[in-house]
């Protein structure tokens, strides 16, 4: 690797030449890290991160304003790339197609960089065979309140639902607050099975760890429990992978783990510095994931004895929508994040009697995505609140449209 001493910087990666645009630019400045900084930590684990990726369409989720700023996503492959960047095509259920960047190799890896993109977000299926995925991925999300520890119980939960249906999980930090868990699958089965299988798996965790653990869809309905996100596993939803570095502060990675060490890991330990020196020291934990394929049949059995998932009540209006079984407010609709909770904080103002009553999980904060990137909903769960101290719904504090202008005609 060779970086000039001009604007950009040319790193020899193999037999490929990778130009880094703004190599000085500094992305996380807590740590002190820059563009070329964030290049050559994936150079480092390269082998470990083109594991997570390798052949696998990805959205690229692209930070061109730095981290302090929400991402774009975009699911098309540019126009202008070199002709060794290899692309997939694929089909969506609502008729549109994405030619999707599909990286290989090391180099491709700091060409996916070099565009912005500080974690890696890739489709569960192989370029070759874009029908049937060989991925299935647990995402473990805490709901607000809810302590690590907790989160490290139903990993271990959800790894002992894995074994006893014929599968072998390898778990890794999100890099965020939650934790992953993935299994490789035979190529045989589509999505819709996929998902049922995942749920499946969820709703037995839960059964397993009443309390601790939820397959609750609707987010006001799970309390200060870990969600196991059955649907990460649907055809057009992105994970990120192995060695992705987060957009938080700190530069922390989703790092993949052996299970010894899950009970006594903490997700700060895992940053870009350190997981470079513990990718040195110790390689990837999960260098055998693609020799430990296995069915669905076992958690597709268990599909069948669990029976239909129950469905929400619908709305009595005859929209089809569906009725929450909870008192929920709308806050607010924002672009950013720190827009609609400087909305919260104006409507807490504004009822403190009703917030001192409010439990962590009753303030839902949920990142919608939008056209090309995410806006941000909030909601209060008034379910700790006795009936008739219960604000009604207002104006939203902040009333933001993410479609407004959108032709939906193209």
């Amino acid at each position: 690797m060779t970086p000039t001493k001009s604007q950009a910087a040319v790193l020899e990666i193999g037999d490929r030449e990778v130009q880094i645009s703004n190599p000085d630019k500094v992305v996380f400045p807590e740590r002190d890290l820059t563009k070329l900084d964030l290049v050559q930590y994936y150079l480092a684990v390269a082998d470990g991160a083109v594991r997570g990726v390798a052949g696998r369409p990805m959205v690229l989720k692209r930070f061109v304003k730095g981290i302090s700023q929400e991402a774009f996503f975009q699911k098309r492959a540019p126009e202008k790339r070199p002709e060794w960047i290899d692309t997939a095509t694929l089909q969506y259920a609502s008729g549109n197609s994405a030619e999707e960047v599909v990286v290989r190799d090391a180099a491709a890896l700091a060409w996916v960089v070099n565009l912005g993109c500080i974690d890696l977000n890739p489709h569960p299926v192989r370029a070759e065979d874009l029908e049937h995925p060989d991925e299935l991925r647990v995402d473990l999300d805490p709901m607000p309140g809810v302590e690590w520890r907790q989160i490290v119980d139903v990993a271990m939960i959800a790894r002992e639902v894995l074994t006893d249906h014929g599968l072998v999980g390898w778990p890794k930090t999100s890099g965020s607050r939650g934790m992953h868990i993935y299994a490789r699958i035979e190529p045989r089965w589509g999505f819709r099975d996929l998902r049922l299988a995942a749920e499946a798996l969820a709703r037995e965790v839960e059964r397993r760890a009443p309390g601790l653990a939820t397959a609750k869809w609707w987010k006001e309905e799970r309390g200060e429990s870990v969600f196991v996100d059955f649907n990460q596993n649907a055809k057009d939803r992105t994970v990120a992978s192995a060695y992705s570095v987060r957009a938080l502060p700190d530069a922390r990675v989703s790092t993949p783990l052996d299970w010894d060490e899950v009970p006594g890991c903490r997700p700060e330990e895992f940053t870009v510095r350190s997981v470079i020196e513990r990718f040195k020291d110790r390689g990837d934990p999960a260098s055998g994931i693609d020799d430990a394929a296995g069915s669905l049949d076992g958690l597709l059995g268990l599909a069948k004895e669990l029976g239909p998932a129950e469905k929400p009540p619908k709305s009595s209006d005859g929209s089809g929508r569906r009725a929450s079984t909870m008192p929920l407010l709308e806050i607010a609709r924002a672009k950013t994040k720190p827009e609609a909770l400087e909305g919260l904080e104006r409507w807490k103002s504004k009822h403190p009697d009703v917030v001192k009553l409010l439990e962590p999980a009753d303030v839902l904060v949920d990142g919608m995505r939008g056209s090309s990137s995410l806006w941000y909903r909030i909601r209060v769960n008034l379910q700790h609140v006795p009936e008739g101290e219960r604000p009604e719904q207002a104006e939203l504090e902040v009333d933001y449209d993410p479609w407004a202008g959108r032709n939906w005609a193209t």
